[in-house]
């Protein structure tokens, strides 16, 4: 096991502008968190796997977020890296499974974002529909679903790639407007929805039993992804130290509140098994007669979800940065720009990635492994805390976890346990990915591994 020393780290970063502030942090990860999780998941989740006891589902999976988000405070504080998970593991487990760490995050992210850019495409053809503009279904569904490219999806990823390569200080305007803009319209779902909640369709709370919730745990878990992004922004953001952990705690707590209102309302105003829909929101007040406020919704969505695509693009590209810093990616996609700060080369990578896949993949059965795989890391995450209290005892940690060894232990079994209720072909597909990563570490990356 060759473990990556912690000195190490500091002589192979470059300096970068630190440009993120608390409300910059904090808004980036209530971004992410609440992107196509609140506007497409709950009713879906509500519908298929938990009925109103959707929001046990959250409960449960912002219990174990919270405890997974103590445990990056301790080591974001600790070791301020871009690298995330990947870096945390190479000092504390060796290079290899640093780098499957690495190479499991590069696939979640851009496959979540090229899901969620393909998600989009729904949103915005639905609202050209509204102005009875009809979109060429053949140039907005992939030739997986019998047509030639999905281009909405396509662009909107190449747009926000382009912005990104202009430098964090501004795209950061940019997407604290965007994710302003989505809470709004999440408020004002709620204030108009509130008024149309019937008892009676809370009844049966539990209709698919303890299971659907855990089921429903395990797969509205993906949607608390999002706090992982702020990881990738330590070099960025300002007094990490404190900044940083406030802004996972403060993102956690603000999402899993509006996840639950937003749940309550859903499933108050139209009975669960209605709720098997995309634009869960807007459906349900259509279905109340509200169908103005159903069409600000579906605007206020096409730019919400632009915020949760910048947010991962964002994450991967920092992650293929510090993988290249490593030896594990040729050198050139650690390389910033002179103007902007910002791994231009890296970017351009994860957005051509992610906007092909965007457009010409069924992306439906490949992105199920992102559940798998954001587990996984994640209860890697929580073991890291407790080998690096053991291989550093007197590592400077401006933020540790308290309890001692409780929560790290606690987060691992309930990762764990998550697992076990994912299907079988979810943990194929991560799978294949993962023999991808081995192909690469083979042929590329044991040969120019730094140490």
């Amino acid at each position: 096991m060759k473990l990556k020393e912690i000195d190490d780290l500091a002589h192979n970063q470059k300096q970068r502008p630190k440009t993120l502030g608390l409300f910059d942090l904090s808004i980036m990860g209530i971004g992410a968190i609440i992107g196509t999780g609140i506007l497409v998941l709950t009713g879906i989740v509500a519908a298929t796997d938990a009925g109103p006891g959707v929001i046990f589902s959250f409960l449960i999976a912002a219990l174990a977020s919270g405890l997974i988000g103590l445990c990056y405070s301790e080591l974001t504080t600790s070791i301020p890296s871009s690298g995330s998970a990947y870096v945390y593991t190479w000092v504390s487990m060796g290079q290899t499974v640093a780098y499957f760490t690495g190479w499991t995050m590069l696939g979640v992210y851009i496959t979540t974002t090229a899901t969620v850019a393909a998600g989009w495409t729904g949103y915005f053809t639905s609202f050209l529909g509204e102005l009875e503009i009809v979109f060429p279904k053949v140039l907005s569904t992939t030739p997986f679903n019998g047509g030639i490219i999905n281009l909405p999806a396509t662009i909107i990823v190449i747009l926000i790639m382009l912005l990104l390569m202009r430098g964090m200080s501004e795209s950061k305007t940019i997407n604290n407007i965007l994710v302003i803009v989505k809470l709004s319209i999440i408020i004002l779902f709620i204030i108009v929805g509130i008024f149309s909640v019937k008892v009676k369709n809370w009844s049966p709370l539990l209709p698919y039993g303890l299971k659907g919730v855990f089921n429903g745990a395990s797969t509205v878990f993906f949607a608390f992804l999002g706090f992982d992004a702020l990881a990738t922004s330590a070099e960025e953001a300002k007094d990490v130290q404190k900044n940083l952990p406030r802004a996972i705690i403060i993102s956690l707590v603000v999402s899993t509140l509006l996840y639950i209102v937003v749940s309550l309302v859903m499933t108050g105003d139209v009975f669960y098994k209605k709720l098997n829909v995309a634009e869960a929101m807007s459906f349900v007040l259509i279905t109340t007669h509200h169908p103005l406020v159903a069409q600000i919704i579906s605007a206020g969505a096409l730019l919400g979800i632009i915020a949760v695509i910048l947010a991962f693009i964002y994450a991967s590209s920092n992650i293929a940065m510090a993988m290249s810093r490593g030896g594990f990616l040729p050198k050139k996609f650690s390389e910033l720009n002179n103007k902007t700060g910002s791994p231009n080369k890296s970017l351009l990578l994860i957005g051509i990635v992610a906007a092909v896949g965007a457009g010409f993949l069924d992306l439906k059965n490949l992105a199920t492994f992102s559940n798998v795989g954001s587990i996984c890391v994640f209860a890697l995450i929580s073991l890291a805390v407790i080998l690096l209290r053991k291989l550093y005892p007197n590592l400077k940690r401006p933020f540790k976890v308290p309890f001692g060894m409780i929560i790290p232990v606690s987060s691992i079994l309930i990762c764990i346990f998550l697992l076990s209720n994912l299907p079988f072909s979810a943990w194929l597909n991560y799978i294949g990915w993962l023999l991808i990563g081995l192909i690469i570490y083979l042929v590329y990356s044991i040969k120019h591994v730094e140490y």
